[in-house]
């Protein structure tokens, strides 16, 4: 489903016009379900949030930027860094904004994290991701699917290299168990594990060790408040022009960087044979 909003260019407010859905749903709380050829071809259509499986993100920003609408998408943008590069390269030709969701970066446990981080030497670490089955086929490889914890990692030590991934498949089980070792630019190991089949609680622990101690997974630190909100304010001030060129300069770096990350592991699991 995607909803599609209409900035007021005074405004940081966003009214909803409508929503497109594959299901015949009519209406949602007083809101009309349109036609995907009606939102593109709406001048009161400016907006369009993309919130469809991830298979699909790349073809619906490039619509909705050629038919001169501003895009929010879900992560990941793409399945690819050269598609998102090409798409952000459209953006820029028709002066619009797209924008890439990143609620996990505005969780309160990443917010921890972050103040519990900064300044420290980090020797290793690791992160590992928990969840039931999710079909590869609509949101991508493991390391796209997946790509807010490898997101989360780069945010908090800074860009990564590979170093080995492995997949460990049982498809008739819907069981799948990804392993990436990378490593920081000091050359400090960090390992990213992400397993998922039927009856697997969703859950994340963590460990990093520093020279100053240890860290291992997150205290309760509070509810996650309005987070799709926050990222939705974020849009809306890029849409009125209150982000520094220098901010989204290194917003995009850290968004391909992370999306190359992701391509490479992909080939690393499943090479050419």
């Amino acid at each position: 489903m995607r909803d599609l909003r209409n900035p007021h260019a005074s405004s940081a407010f966003l009214n909803l016009v409508g929503f497109i859905s594959r299901r015949e749903l009519g209406s949602i709380d007083e809101v009309q379900q349109i036609s995907l050829e009606d939102a593109l071809s709406s001048r009161e259509v400016e907006v369009a949030y993309i919130c469809s499986e991830s298979s699909s993100h790349e073809d619906y920003i490039r619509q909705f930027l050629n038919a001169g609408k501003h895009v929010l998408v879900e992560y990941p943008m793409t399945l690819s860094r050269a598609a998102a590069e090409e798409l952000w390269a459209l953006a820029e030709q028709k002066g619009k904004v797209l924008h890439e969701e990143h609620i996990e970066l505005l969780m309160e446990e990443f917010a921890f994290l972050k103040k519990e981080v900064v300044g420290k030497d980090l020797l290793k670490g690791s992160l590992l991701f928990t969840a039931g089955p999710l079909e590869e086929q609509r949101f991508g490889f493991p390391a796209f699917s997946g790509i807010s914890r490898l997101t989360w990692l780069v945010s908090l030590f800074g860009e990564l290299s590979l170093v080995s991934a492995t997949l460990e498949e049982r498809k008739e089980d819907q069981y799948m168990k990804m392993t990436v070792n990378l490593e920081t630019e000091n050359k400090r190991p960090l390992s990213w594990i992400e397993e998922k089949g039927p009856g697997i609680k969703r859950n994340r622990y963590l460990s990093f060790h520093f020279k100053s101690g240890s860290l291992e997974n997150v205290p309760n630190v509070g509810i996650n408040k309005n987070i799709f909100l926050k990222d939705q304010n974020i849009f809306v001030q890029k849409l009125l022009g209150q982000f520094s060129e220098e901010e989204l300069a290194a917003e995009k770096k850290r968004i391909l960087h992370c999306l190359g990350l992701a391509e490479e592991i992909q080939k690393y699991c499943h090479p050419k044979k």
